[in-house]
């Protein structure tokens, strides 16, 4: 094997890349304009929720509900008729529709239980699950402190003194932010790899390939450190622009080390697309694959939800995925500023299961060339 060959064609890779603009639009908005928007959409507090109240009551307690409700988790409510509710609900104007019914502070007072409706358009699953409950808690605090005809404080036996560490706001787009860039290291490797060795046999150039002395070690190789190449320069501008910059999330650790880690992670997602692409037929199974593949990569590996909360049989399994390593390295790097001696663990595990999927996709892309 020559570092000649690999070298060219490595550098064919790019320019191929280089003239398909739909691929370059692709890396772009996946590491700039989706990194962002789903950053900034990543909290799911309740956010000026859009709300309508129906007051067919018209007394002092209903008035206090009505005023309950402000900023920023709710838009200021609607006052509308209950011929309006299901209209405006159908429509999709709101998310909430409260209806306080005639005489509910009449019987309050008389020691009944009224019922106050509260329709939730629930196509709108975040803030139709956390805002029930935050105006269930609203109304019942309102409602007990008229009875009490006090604002009382509830006094707990033991007062816990919190200290939030790594992020004090507690802004869950810094930690979306990192997530989606692992993600995007990820899914784009693949992509890339994956699209350009199908895009050679649909073009013919792997007969052109196979004619040249170049052996299939120097082929896979080209086109892992392309792709690659081009994945690890977009997450590095995109974790300095975009996370830094414009959503201006604190990098704790090394941005370098955690560039080391990720060059080991695109060794095995680069030989994963690549073993995805041989057992392909064409583009459209390629993606079929992808989804089976990617999916319990993204979910399981900890990104998207903590380990801890999965089977013991689903963690231990997930062990031999690259992502759950990476995602636990670029956490501990990104947000805690761990070091080397924190995280050589994962950097050990990333290159042990590199290099099995290395000669893994190796030995299929060879019978694949045959």
């Amino acid at each position: 094997m020559r570092a000649s060959n690999v070298l060219q064609l490595g550098i064919k890779e790019l320019r191929g890349v280089a003239r398909d603009p739909m691929l370059i639009a692709l890396i772009l908005y996946a590491f700039t304009v989706s990194i962002y928007t789903a950053s900034r959409a990543m909290p799911e507090t309740l956010n000026r929720a859009v709300m309508a109240i129906v007051d067919e009551d018209r007394s002092p307690v209903a008035a206090r509900i009505i005023g309950a409700f402000y900023p920023p988790y709710f838009m200021p409510p609607a006052l509308i008729s209950h011929v309006e509710m299901d209209r405006r609900m159908d429509a999709g104007i709101d998310t909430f529709a409260l209806d306080i019914p005639p005489r509910f502070q009449q019987d309050l007072l008389a020691g009944r239980s009224p019922e106050i409706q509260l329709n939730v358009d629930a196509t709108r699953v975040s803030q139709a699950f956390t805002g029930s409950g935050y105006i269930q808690s609203i109304v019942s605090a309102e409602v007990a402190e008229f009875l009490k005809r006090y604002r009382g404080k509830t006094t707990l036996p033991v007062e816990l003194t919190l200290r939030t560490r790594f992020n004090q706001q507690l802004n869950k787009s810094w930690f979306g932010s990192v997530t989606n860039v692992i993600s995007m290291i990820t899914m784009l490797s693949i992509i890339l790899t994956g699209t350009a060795l199908i895009r050679e046999r649909e073009h013919g150039t792997v007969e052109h390939l196979l004619v040249m002395p170049v052996t299939p070690a120097e082929l896979m190789l080209s086109k892992i450190w392309s792709m690659g190449l081009i994945v690890l320069v977009a997450s590095g501008l995109s974790l300095v622009t975009v996370v830094q910059g414009l959503l201006g999330v604190p990098i704790e650790g090394s941005i370098a080390l955690f560039m080391a880690g990720a060059a080991l992670q695109l060794l095995a997602t680069t030989c994963m697309g690549i073993f995805l692409a041989t057992l392909a037929g064409s583009m459209p199974q390629f993606g079929m694959l992808l989804m089976l593949v990617l999916i319990p990569l993204q979910i399981l590996s900890g990104a998207t939800t903590p380990r801890e909360s999965m089977p013991p049989l689903i963690q231990d399994l997930m062990l031999a995925a690259p992502n759950t390593h990476f995602v636990i390295l670029a956490q501990s790097i990104l947000f805690r500023g761990a070091g080397i001696e924190v995280a050589w663990p994962q950097f050990a595990a990333l290159l042990a299961i590199g290099g099995v999927f290395f000669y893994l996709s190796l030995l299929r892309f060879r019978k694949f060339l045959r």
